[in-house]
C-alpha cells in the first residue's frame, strides 16, 4: 500500500463539478492499493498516517500528529501510485490491485481511520476526480507499507 500524505490548510475533491469531500486543516492522502496488500498493510498505514509528527508545536517544530491538532483527513483512492515506470515510457499498472480487490481494502482503510475518531472525508472510488488543495509548508510525505522506499 502506498500513500502520498500532504499537510494542508484546506482540500476538496470534486466529481462532475460536485464536491464529494472537503476538509479544513489536516491531511490530504492519496492511497494506492497493491494486489498483495492485506489487513496488516492497512493497519500499518493508518497508524503511520495518524501518528506522523508533521504539525508544528508552539516552538514551530514539527512535533505534533493529526490527532494532536484535531485535524481532518481527506482520503482519495489513486491506483496510479503503483505505476511502474522503470521500463519504457508507458507505466505498467500490474502491481495495482484490480477494482474488485481494491474497493473492499479501500473501504476497510476508511473504516479503520474513522474508528480512530478522526474526521474523514473521501473521494469517489474509480471516479474521475479533481483534487484541489493548499499544501501547508509545503509538507509532503511518501509512505509504502512494503517499505520499498
Amino acid at each position: 500500500m502506498r500513500a502520498v500524505v500532504q499537510r494542508v490548510s484546506q482540500a476538496r475533491v470534486e466529481v462532475d463539478g460536485q464536491i464529494a469531500g472537503a476538509i479544513g486543516p489536516g491531511l490530504a492522502v492519496l492511497v494506492g492499493l497493491h494486489r498483495s496488500d492485506t489487513e496488516n498493510d492497512l493497519a500499518w498505514m493508518v497508524d503511520k498516517i495518524l501518528h506522523l509528527r508533521i504539525f508544528d508545536d508552539e516552538q514551530g517544530v514539527m512535533n505534533r500528529s493529526l490527532a494532536d491538532v484535531g485535524g481532518e483527513l481527506l482520503v482519495v483512492s489513486q491506483f496510479t501510485l503503483h505505476g511502474d515506470c522503470r521500463k519504457g515510457r508507458r507505466p505498467s499498472w500490474n502491481g495495482a490491485a484490480p477494482p474488485e480487490l481494491a474497493r473492499p481494502l479501500y473501504d476497510r482503510f476508511l473504516a479503520l481511520c474513522r474508528a480512530r475518531t478522526v474526521a474523514v472525508q473521501e473521494g469517489v472510488f474509480q471516479a474521475d476526480m479533481a483534487l484541489t488543495l493548499t499544501n501547508s509548508g509545503p509538507v509532503t510525505i511518501l509512505l509504502d507499507s512494503h517499505k520499498t522506499f
